[in-house]
């Protein structure tokens, strides 16, 4: 997958049309310094863009998978493009999350948005709570996460306890602490 070409079609798109927009999953963790593989580009942006997007994806001759209120997963038929998938947030909570959001993910030379670390571990937490078939990956990457110098971890915890992962939580902060991070 091209995935820099199709970044920045994204992101042109967003940019023209005034939807915010942040890069997430492998290619956000990859900008704090994390580098694993994926299959796909993983995005969030305004849930009042959606229509929008899913407009702009479709004349590009992406196929939907799957459309809710919250999220879309879209694959092309040629391979270079690949899969693309968005969740989409509103309100307060597109607000928190993209005025904290920066330009962290470099690629070619070009900067890409990206939540704070807090805010990716927030939604890994989702995750996991949502489909808990993800906890080994998605743990994991939290537990990089919270080993960050600048990551706020009471954030982080709230958002675990928040989903009811309290416990998992001090399960990764254990495990953080006893590496000395």
């Amino acid at each position: 997958m091209n995935y820099f070409k199709v970044l920045c079609a994204l992101d042109d798109f967003f940019t023209r049309e005034g939807v915010r927009y942040a890069v997430v999953g492998a290619f956000a963790l990859h900008a704090y310094g994390l580098t694993r593989a994926t299959a796909d580009l993983d995005l969030v942006s305004e849930s009042q863009g959606q229509s929008r997007t899913l407009a702009f994806l479709e004349g590009l001759g992406y196929e939907a998978l799957h459309v809710s209120p919250g999220y879309s997963n879209h694959v092309h038929p040629l391979g270079a493009l690949g899969r693309v998938d968005f969740v989409y947030v509103g309100g307060t909570t597109a607000d928190e999350l993209f005025a904290a959001a920066r330009k962290l993910l470099v690629l070619q030379g070009r900067t890409f948005p990206v939540p704070c670390p807090e805010h990716l571990a927030a939604m890994k937490a989702f995750a996991v709570k949502n489909a808990p078939e993800r906890a080994l990956r998605d743990l994991a990457d939290v537990e990089f996460l919270l080993g960050l110098p600048e990551v706020k971890r009471d954030e982080v915890r709230a958002s675990f306890e928040r989903y009811g992962l309290g416990e998992r939580f001090r399960e990764i902060e254990e495990g953080v602490k006893g590496r000395g991070s």
